[in-house]
């Protein structure tokens, strides 16, 4: 039979505005094991939003993360590690914590599904579900995946060998064992929102980016909507939040992991101030749990889908999918003390597609921050503020006969000492905040490094050109030359540190505080760039520049030194 009730046109939120609030969310990580490389992504994506947003002064936002603890995995988990599911989560989500923390991961709020707090807006979400009249009691059987937690169709499962070599079920994405089960839950009508849930799609087109996971959920609507299963019997798992009213169930652990996106904005009494206002990052493992079943849950619920679901795809290692059992999982961690955590963020969130699956490899790590972070940036700065060329160590004034405005740097033919690659120069990375701004509000960060790092090469090739080394300050007018060439180098830094801080922040603090860049000269609202090419002042011009915060970022070593670095570093697991 239909629920009592379906949900009523929706009013979405206003996208956009001044002052508006957002809630930027991770999945919460399953607490059956410590982090992979594939959870930092996530949580650094996050970050990076976060960040870029708040230097923009665009209104109050929030982070959360944190770790989803029940489950018949991490039963089986605590179990096989001879202690207790709660003692293992315990541990677990104190990893996920350390991990995050060492990533410069600023997140606001970290849930646990164990906690209290969580649990009872899990009940109290149940209740509006069954109040509304979307679930029901049945028999249910099907292929379950443990790892997966989830019933897969048949469509989705393939011929495998289990551990001992005998044939079985596998799924098709994972390639872990499923088995039949089958036992009486309650089920939720997912079959009734099939329209409701086309109608939101229709209407927010940007709901789900990028548009490839959108069309993949508008073609998952068109094809057969079985029921969901949203609960287990007790006797088959008793790690878990159980049914108010029915102690022989335990609420399905996807339905109670979902409900922290609004345990952690205060549901189910205080939620409205920032619900729906809400951007969730996840991987394209869980998008069927993110697009589908979580909007249905809330529409039944009585409540609004989220604004956004930005989708992410995988990291794979030498082009194999990460596995415990090829034994080729990367430690986060260990990837921070080795590459710092700056390179390793730089490198994830530059090399990261959310479009298609990207690839791990320590070459690759050491080749990218190498090129673009210290030989490039942090050569850029340390030639540019050398005493040698610098012995005043001052933001030296720009001159205008010898860079004098043009009005099309396409046109320019070298008037003044500026030739028409230097207007070029000068017109790319004017227009850079406002490209690095749409990148970011388009959820492609590697395409803002992208166009950061171009300029850079840009800017060493300006500064190369006129080797400002060989001009003699003796001669007044090679001296105004030189302190343009310098100026023009330290506005470029300039945007360039304030650009990066949501991705590099420590390494952009060290690059502005040695340019005098004061805190509040570091937003991204306001931000301009050489001024005296427009003929307006600059703040910056013969300031003292800050204090020699030596090398900006310090070239990795040979492969082999890194891999001894990174085989001294890595602890022997310990069984989960």
């Amino acid at each position: 039979r239909p629920p009592r009730r379906l949900p009523r046109p929706l009013r979405r939120a206003a996208a956009t505005g001044p002052g508006r609030r957002l809630l930027l969310s991770t999945p919460i990580f399953y607490a059956n094991g410590p982090p992979h490389i594939g959870h930092l992504y996530s949580a650094l994506l996050a970050d990076a939003l976060l960040r870029h947003r708040r230097l923009r002064a665009a209104g109050p936002a929030r982070l959360c993360t944190g770790t989803d603890e029940h489950g018949l995995k991490i039963q089986q988990a605590a179990a096989a590690a001879g202690t207790s599911p709660a003692e293992l989560c315990e541990r677990v989500s104190g990893l996920f914590r350390q991990a995050l923390t060492q990533a410069g991961v600023a997140y606001t709020d970290f849930t646990r599904t164990s906690e209290p707090r969580h649990q009872r807006a899990v009940r109290h979400f149940w209740g509006a579900l069954r109040d509304g009249g979307v679930l029901y009691k049945g028999s249910y059987e099907g292929w379950y995946c443990t790892p997966e937690e989830s019933f897969l169709p048949e469509s989705q499962l393939a011929e495998g060998t289990d551990a001992q070599g005998r044939p079985c079920k596998v799924s098709l994405e994972t390639g872990h064992e499923v088995h039949w089960t089958k036992e009486e839950n309650y089920m939720f009508r997912l079959s009734a929102f099939r329209d409701p849930l086309q109608n939101w799609l229709r209407d927010n087109p940007r709901a789900i980016f990028p548009d490839h996971f959108y069309q993949c959920v508008l073609r998952w609507l068109d094809e057969d909507l079985p029921d969901l299963s949203v609960s287990r019997e007790r006797n088959r798992l008793q790690w878990g939040i159980p049914v108010p009213s029915d102690p022989t169930q335990i609420i399905y652990v996807w339905v109670d992991a979902l409900v922290n996106y609004l345990s952690v904005v205060g549901y189910p009494e205080s939620h409205g101030a920032w619900w729906p206002a809400v951007h969730h990052i996840v991987g394209k493992d869980i998008l069927k749990f993110h697009a589908l079943y979580w909007p249905a849950l809330l529409l039944a619920a009585g409540l609004e889908p989220p604004e956004r679901i930005l989708v992410h795809s995988h990291w794979t290692v030498r082009g194999q999918k990460m596995s415990k059992s090829l034994g080729n999982v990367v430690d986060p961690s260990v990837c921070m003390g080795q590459y710092g955590v700056d390179g390793f963020r730089y490198f994830l969130l530059r090399q990261g597609v959310p479009e298609r699956d990207c690839d791990y490899y320590d070459e690759k790590v050491v080749k990218l921050v190498n090129s673009e972070l210290a030989d490039a940036l942090g050569g850029l700065l340390n030639r540019s503020t050398a005493p040698s060329i610098n012995p005043s160590n001052t933001y030296p004034c720009f001159s205008e006969p010898c860079f004098p405005k043009v009005l099309d740097s396409r046109e320019a033919r070298g008037t003044g000492r500026a030739c028409a690659e230097d207007y070029k120069l000068v017109a790319a990375v004017a227009s850079l905040p406002v490209q690095v701004d749409s990148y970011f509000e388009g959820f492609q960060i590697y395409k803002a490094l992208e166009c950061i790092a171009q300029c850079v090469r840009q800017t060493n090739g300006f500064f190369q050109r006129h080797r400002p080394w060989k001009l003699d300050r003796r001669d007044a007018v090679e001296q105004l030359w030189l302190d343009t060439i310098l100026h023009i180098t330290l506005e470029c830094l300039r945007v360039y540190g304030t650009l990066l801080q949501p991705v590099v922040p420590h390494m952009a603090d060290k690059l502005l505080s040695r340019l005098a860049v004061g805190p509040g000269e570091r937003r991204l609202s306001g931000l301009t760039f050489l001024a005296r090419y427009d003929g307006k002042p600059c703040p910056f011009e013969g300031r003292q520049l800050g204090p020699d915060t030596g090398i900006l970022f310090h070239r990795l070593g040979k492969l082999e030194t890194m891999k001894k670095r990174k085989q001294e570093a890595q602890v022997p697991d310990k069984q989960l």
